[in-house]
Order: C-alpha cells, then structure tokens, then sequence
C-alpha cells in the first residue's frame, strides 16, 4: 500500500452554519501575531478542544472533514496558516500556504 499524499490527506475542521452559509472558524494568536485554522488529525481531537476555540455566539457550528488541498487553498485565500493540533490543543505541525 502507498502512503497517502499530503494533498489527499483529510483534516478535521470547525464549520460554523453547517448547510448555509458555511464558513470555517479561524483563530488569531495574540504573541505571534497569526492567523490560523486549527485542525485535526481526527473528529475526536477536535471535540476534545472545543471548549478552547473562540467562535461566533449564537452561531451553529460543528466539526467537518476536508481534504487537505481544498482546506490549504482557503487558507491561503484568506492569510491563513493551518495549525494541526492534538487533542490538549497542543500544535503538532504549522502549516503556510
């Protein structure tokens, strides 16, 4: 078996308005200065942080697959970096575009 390309690999991110207007939540790290979308390697991971992300009040959100080229390309749209981070929320791998 091949290993998975990087483009082919699967991300979990969190959508906020699932079926509307769908838009991925972005966090800002103040020391750092960046902007980033935290994902994640598995669903669970995601849950497990979800109490850590900020996002819009009010707002329906919940956690989605995306593949990684499409997830890279709105990054870069929108000056994003991707953080993939592990279930304390620590950072595994930072990604830029």
């Amino acid at each position: 078996m091949g290993k998975t390309s990087e483009k082919d690999r699967w991300l979990w991110v969190l959508v906020q308005n699932p079926g509307g207007d769908e838009e991925i939540v972005g966090q800002h790290e103040d020391e750092s200065d960046v902007s980033f979308i935290p994902a994640f390697n598995e669903k669970e991971d995601g849950q497990k942080c979800y109490h850590f992300l900020a996002r819009d009040a009010g707002k329906k959100d919940e956690f989605q697959a995306i593949i990684f080229e499409d997830l890279e390309q709105h990054a870069e749209d929108n000056g994003f970096e991707i953080f993939v981070l592990n279930d304390a929320g620590e950072v595994l791998e930072k990604i830029k575009p």
